[in-house]
């Protein structure tokens, strides 16, 4: 996760045109993103990685993890990766099973590596372009694209087999809460304008995802060779 958030950080400032055609828009949503984040959302984070000891943070972080392997393999079948799907299948049984509910990563122990796989990311192998950088009330980043894959990838995870609605919500509640929490440490490392930095982010990231890093990964040892040559 670290590394790839460091190659996609590198390359941010050479990502070129982003194409943010409802800036304007965009950036009043964010400014009220903003305001609901710093008001509720981050408070209850920081309370939240203050109480529970990390190893408790680590087990609930694995458990939603877990949640998205049917997700993740499902999407790995429709990218026509047979082999990436088995690993992934077999990573939720074995961690839902020895593993407690996916509380212990036991399958990564095991050598099977954790993918993160959706039908956003599957309808852009299959050609279909993101659309102009959008930012959603509450939500933030998104595209075209993920807005027609996130629903998608919502109704296959684990969360929404759950029939009891309170408990659903529960979970979903706790699902944000965890993932918010896990942002705290990389608040850090924005630096310039928070906007800029976030779209250009979100739009490297989504791409190093579609492309499994291939090209990314090309990318990023260019310039790195090109960094060193010109020291």
């Amino acid at each position: 996760m670290y590394k790839t958030l460091i190659k996609i950080l590198f390359l941010i400032p050479i990502i070129g045109y982003a194409n943010d055609p409802f800036e304007e828009i965009n950036r009043s949503i964010w400014s009220f993103n903003e305001s609901l984040d710093n008001r509720i959302a981050k408070p209850i984070a920081e309370f939240y990685t203050d109480v529970l000891p990390n190893p408790v943070q680590l087990g609930i972080s694995n458990f939603f993890s877990n949640l998205d392997e049917i997700d993740n393999s499902l999407n790995q079948i429709l990218q026509g990766k047979p082999v990436a799907a088995c690993s992934d299948l077999s990573r939720f049984v074995i961690n839902t099973s020895l593993g407690l509910f996916g509380i212990f990563d036991l399958a990564t122990h095991l050598g099977l590596e954790e993918h993160d796989e959706d039908f956003g990311q599957t309808l852009g192998v299959w050609g279909i372009p993101d659309g102009p950088f959008l930012m959603l009330p509450i939500y933030g980043p998104s595209s075209p694209r993920d807005i027609v894959g996130r629903p998608i990838s919502g109704i296959l995870s684990g969360t929404f087999s759950i029939e009891e609605s309170d408990v659903r919500f529960a979970i979903t509640g706790l699902d944000a809460l965890e993932t918010r929490a896990r942002l705290l440490d990389v608040e850090s490392l924005i630096v310039g304008d928070r906007y800029t930095f976030i779209r250009d982010s979100y739009l490297q990231y989504t791409e190093f995802e579609v492309q499994d890093g291939e090209e990314i990964e090309d990318d990023f040892t260019n310039n790195m060779d090109d960094f060193f040559l010109d020291d």
